[in-house]
């Protein structure tokens, strides 16, 4: 049943989080120069767990109340690296290390977009299956 629409929307979710990271940069410091993720740790393994956790959300088509949990904690990962980019553009002072912010900064809510439009997918085929359950 990997050819379920949500499959796809989790398969989107794991490029942006997983590939996209490398190409778009998060912001430009003060001297002009790009900074991507894989430049902070901490941010580069929120980024990766992220895309691990819509993989793996992507095999578990057999248990779609996991499925669910497990995209509602991505959504959750990815609000986090969202307050983390917002944290560091605001509080910073002044023009120090946050100079232009990029089209990185972004990424985690094109991610939660897609998370979302899966869960209801997910949603929407779990409630299909007790339909027919209850026709039984």
């Amino acid at each position: 049943m990997i050819q379920r629409i949500q499959s796809v929307y989790l398969f989107i979710a794991v490029i942006i989080s997983a590939a996209l990271i490398f190409v778009f940069p998060l912001w430009n410091n003060a001297e002009g120069v790009p900074v991507y993720a894989e430049d902070y740790l901490s941010i580069f393994i929120a980024f990766l767990a992220s895309a691990l956790l819509s993989l793996v959300s992507i095999f578990m088509f057999k248990n779609r109340k996991l499925q669910f949990v497990l995209g509602r904690l991505n959504i959750l990962l990815n609000f986090f690296l969202l307050g983390v980019f917002v944290y560091w553009s605001l509080s910073l002072p002044g023009e120090m290390d946050i100079s232009e912010k990029g089209i990185g900064m972004f990424l985690p809510i094109i991610s939660i977009v897609f998370i979302v439009l899966a869960n209801k997918a997910i949603k929407k085929d779990e409630d299909l299956v007790k339909s027919v359950d209850r026709l039984r």
